[in-house]
């Protein structure tokens, strides 16, 4: 008999209670990428950090994660040629530049190359209208 699977609810957010203010094992991870691609990283994870004061960050997967306490809105990675900026519920963000890239379910990310200009003020807003969607959520 096939399992029977649940559908997953619109409101599922991944949550980690071990999220901090200030993880240790982030900073780790920003000063291992001192590189183009890291500064890049580092440059808009510092941007999640700065949403407000009830931001906490983790590693989660190998990637620093940025959470509204305990629920994740947004991630980077660093790979060889490229950095993204990850979204955990980018699906149901605004994205009037057309920034967001990926086919997941709820997930979306921003590719970031050293040589490509990006809309800035677009990414930011996409990591704030992140945030806020996931305060609103918790």
């Amino acid at each position: 008999m096939p399992r029977k699977v649940r559908p997953l609810s619109a409101d599922l957010v991944m949550r980690f209670p071990g999220a901090q203010r200030r993880d240790p094992a982030v900073e780790h991870w920003l000063n291992l990428h001192a590189d183009v691609l890291g500064d890049l990283a580092r440059e808009w994870f510092e941007v999640a950090r700065a949403c407000g004061d009830d931001v906490r960050e983790l590693i989660h997967d190998g990637r620093p994660t940025a959470c509204v306490h305990d629920a994740a809105f947004v991630y980077v990675d660093a790979y060889t040629a490229h950095v993204n900026v990850g979204f955990f519920r980018g699906t149901d963000l605004p994205d009037p530049e057309g920034l967001l890239q990926g086919t997941g379910r709820f997930m979306k990310h921003v590719k970031l190359k050293p040589d490509e200009d990006v809309d800035r003020a677009a990414l930011r807003a996409l990591i704030q209208a992140a945030y806020a969607d996931m305060r609103r959520r918790v």
